[in-house]
């Protein structure tokens, strides 16, 4: 049996009985498990002799899914780093350090559904590898479905898609495709000249029939209607700031 198998049986052996039987409508621990790994894979970065990837995972859950882990959670995520451990042993992946997962509350998620947010964190003192501040990737939203928790697109649901955009000094900037990224560098899908932006400020990004608002561990952050914020669910309406700039969503139909 290969290790990442007992370490998966390990995870569900946490939650059996009582436990593991109300996780059947919750999410699932060793559906965690496997979705940091999809994370990993995804968030690759290939160096000259070496392929990185992120060595921190932060898990969003919703406030009754993070409260089924009450009593359970150290142990939990001691056994999805691991597992994440074996996953890059076995795929040959580098890491500045052994995995970490953190776990978070997110107000703004359903039952079942959960956000992963990857980065890769160089320890101090330490000069090799890649550049100390590399992008992490943006917080991936899964959604149960009845085979699947991966993530639903509006076509998949069998949805109209809604006229999209962000309005930008008067400016309307269509919205058309899963993943805009804002900032300062002409590389971005929406460039702003505001000083006070980073060259990746933040990221709209579209999951199933919901569009969210993340910041890509900016130098001054981002605010929604005022507050500040690293993630948002985003509605008609709503004004993100970021640095001295103000945009507008708007979401016709919602």
């Amino acid at each position: 049996m290969s290790v990442l198998r007992t370490i998966e049986q390990k995870i569900e052996g946490l939650f059996e009985g009582v436990f593991g039987r109300a996780f059947r409508t919750h999410v699932q621990p060793v559906e965690l498990a496997r979705k940091l790994a999809k994370e990993m894979d995804d968030h690759k970065s290939v160096s000259v002799s070496r392929v990185y990837v992120p060595n921190e995972y932060t898990v969003y859950l919703a406030t009754g899914d993070r409260e089924q882990f009450a009593g359970y959670e150290e142990s939990l995520t001691g056994e999805l780093q691991d597992y994440l451990a074996e996953h890059a042993r076995r795929e040959s992946y580098a890491m500045l350090s052994s995995p970490k997962v953190l776990m978070e509350t997110d107000e703004d998620l359903s039952i079942g559904e959960f956000g992963i947010a990857t980065r890769m964190v160089q320890p101090r003192g330490r000069r090799d590898g890649p550049p100390a501040e590399p992008t992490p990737g943006a917080t991936m939203i899964y959604k149960p479905k009845p085979q699947s928790t991966e993530a639903a697109s509006m076509e998949e649901l069998g949805l109209e898609r809604d006229a999209v955009s962000l309005v930008v000094e008067g400016k309307e900037h269509p919205i058309d495709k899963r993943r805009v990224v804002i900032g300062r560098s002409k590389e971005c899908d929406l460039q702003l000249a505001d000083a006070n932006t980073s060259r990746r400020h933040a990221e709209v990004r579209q999951e199933g029939a919901t569009y969210w608002i993340v910041d890509l561990d900016s130098t001054n952050g981002l605010e929604v209607n005022g507050r500040r914020t690293k993630r948002a669910k985003l509605t008609d309406g709503d004004t993100i700031t970021l640095g001295s700039t103000d945009i507008v969503f708007q979401r016709r139909g919602e």
